[in-house]
Formats: structure tokens, C-alpha cells, sequence
């Protein structure tokens, strides 16, 4: 059915989004922030105009949804990423993860006041479940102000995600997933390429350390390439209030990684939040009783 294959993808990509932090966190420390958004942008374009070509996609777009695709661009590939990584730099991937995790409910906001989604009980009382949980599983430690800048800069990134996430609702249904995620990327890599050019000294120690390069190409094939095609197209098959949910998924498995991976202490909360979180996402997926979402299957 399209509304649990849109839920398998919208979970897919925010997970793969949970296992960026841990990944850019470690290029970080030698590339900056803009240079790294920018150097993701052309791996996926290259990857993402290949597969177009190979599939035949039609690749031509009215003029008059010329603005709302350069909108996606601007907000969510160009200003979300950029303070999604600029934040995670000023502190850490915990705080990254969890002040993202607030994206669902202004994507329920921004759906109210946009595509005039209905806000029902048990779609609130989800969010709250699933936001509860979130902080159950990363948890809040002392503040120094690098990390107070940092956690603000992130607000940004969910702020406007949420927008983006929320305008790809508006695309029209006979626009490819694939189509509309390529050039939203294209419009957000010539936005910030003169920025990011001027950062290129700290490219150099990438041509001789492989692991920048090998979470260089992570970070651009998979977490950009494949999660945003996969977040764009679950969002096409579920309405926006109830896809927000999956976000949650991102902090979740960012959390359990940094456990496997640089061996960080997970507890019981760890645990009753996962579980909490999963609970929200199971009201989200089994929809309104008496009602119907609004499903919308695209053809391409």
C-alpha cells in the first residue's frame, strides 16, 4: 500500500540521516561546513543526473513552478543543510540530533498554515509521544556557549527543513521525485559555490587522509543522493503531518551509532524512548479512525 511503502521511506532516510552525524562530525574536524554542503551537492548531482538520463526522466518544468522549486532549493538545501552542519561543528552530534528532532512539529505547523492539513487528536498526541521520546534517548547536558550558538543555528535547520519539506507538498503530481530533488540541489550548489570556494584551503588534507574522502562520498551519495530522493517520495505518498513522524527516526538511530561506533553510554532512557518513539510512529502510520489521509501516488 503507498502509505506503508511511504512510511518505509521516510523512515529509510532518516536514518540514513542519523548515521551522517556521526560520519560528518568526523570530516568536520579538517573541512568547513559550507566547503562540505557544497562538495555533498556535486557527488549527488553527478549521481542523481546519471540515474535521470538512465531512466529517461522528463526533465522540463512549467514556468510557473519554477519559483517553488527555487524555494525548496533556497530553504532546504541551501540554508537547512548549511546550519545543519554549521550547528553540528559549533557543538555535537547529540545536540544536532535533538534539536533537529523538533522538524516534525513545525511540519505540522507549517502544514496547518499551508496545505491546511487537519490536526487531529491522535496526530498531536503522536507528535508529543514521539518528541517526548526524543529527549528520553538524547538527553540534555550543560550548555557552553559555543553550544548555545550551535543550538540555535540548528533551530534554523529544523525550522526551515520543516518549510521545505512541507513546500514539496505543493510540487504537481506529474513532477519526478528525482527531477524536482536534482534541481532543488542544483539551485542550493550554485547558491552557495562562491562561499564555498573561498573555504577550498581546507580541502587539502583530503586528497591524502581516505577516510574524509570515503564520508565525503557517504555523505553526498547516500546521505544526500539517495535520502532526499527517498524523503521527497515518501512525502509524496503521506501527507505531510503524519511523514514528520519519521524524522524521529534520524536522533534514534544517530544515538544507537554513536553507541556501536565511538562507544558512547546508552541507558534506560535510551531504551524507553526508542519505544516511545516507535509508539508515535505506529499512531501516525495507522491514520485516523472514520478518516483517510490524503495519499497521493505519483506517477513517475
Amino acid at each position: 500500500m503507498p502509505k506503508y511503502l511511504g512510511a518505509f521511506y521516510l523512515a529509510l532516510a532518516a536514518s540514513i540521516w542519523g548515521g551522517t552525524y556521526v560520519v560528518s562530525k568526523i570530516v568536520l574536524t579538517s573541512v568547513e561546513p559550507l566547503a562540505l554542503v557544497w562538495l555533498r551537492y556535486v557527488i549527488a548531482l553527478i549521481v542523481l543526473v546519471g540515474v535521470g538520463l538512465a531512466t529517461r526522466q522528463h526533465w522540463r518544468v512549467q514556468r510557473r513552478d519554477v519559483p517553488l522549486i527555487i524555494a525548496i532549493g533556497v530553504v532546504g538545501y541551501g540554508v537547512s543543510i548549511w546550519a545543519q552542519f554549521r550547528g553540528t561543528a559549533l557543538s555535537t552530534a547529540q545536540m544536532g540530533s535533538m534539536v533537529t528532532a523538533a522538524t516534525p512539529a513545525f511540519m505540522v505547523v507549517f502544514g496547518r498554515m499551508i496545505l491546511g492539513e487537519r490536526l487531529s487528536g491522535r496526530r498531536a498526541a503522536a507528535v508529543i509521544l514521539a518528541t517526548i521520546g526524543v529527549f528520553m534517548v538524547v538527553g540534555v547536558g550543560r550548555l557552553t556557549a559555543s553550544y548555545r550558538v550551535g543550538g540555535l543555528i540548528l533551530l534554523l535547520a529544523a525550522v526551515t527543513w520543516a518549510l521545505m519539506s512541507v513546500l514539496v507538498k505543493r510540487v504537481p503530481r506529474n513532477y519526478s521525485s528525482l527531477v524536482v530533488t536534482t534541481y532543488g540541489i542544483g539551485v542550493a550548489a550554485v547558491l552557495i559555490a562562491p562561499m564555498a570556494l573561498y573555504e577550498m584551503p581546507s580541502w587539502t588534507l583530503m586528497w591524502s587522509r581516505s577516510e574524509l574522502w570515503a564520508g565525503t562520498l557517504f555523505v553526498g551519495i547516500v546521505s544526500t543522493a539517495g535520502a532526499f530522493f527517498l524523503w521527497n517520495r515518501g512525502l509524496q505518498l503521506m501527507d505531510a503531518s503524519s511523514g514528520s513522524l519519521f524524522f524521529f527516526f534520524q536522533p534514534l538511530v544517530g544515538t544507537a551509532l554513536g553507541w556501536a561506533i565511538l562507544g558512547e553510554h546508552v541507558g534506560v532512557p535510551f531504551v524507553l524512548g526508542s519505544v516511545m518513539i516507535m509508539a508515535g510512529v505506529a499512531l501516525t502510520v495507522r491514520g485516523e479512525p472514520g478518516g483517510s489521509d490524503v495519499i497521493r501516488v505519483f506517477e513517475h
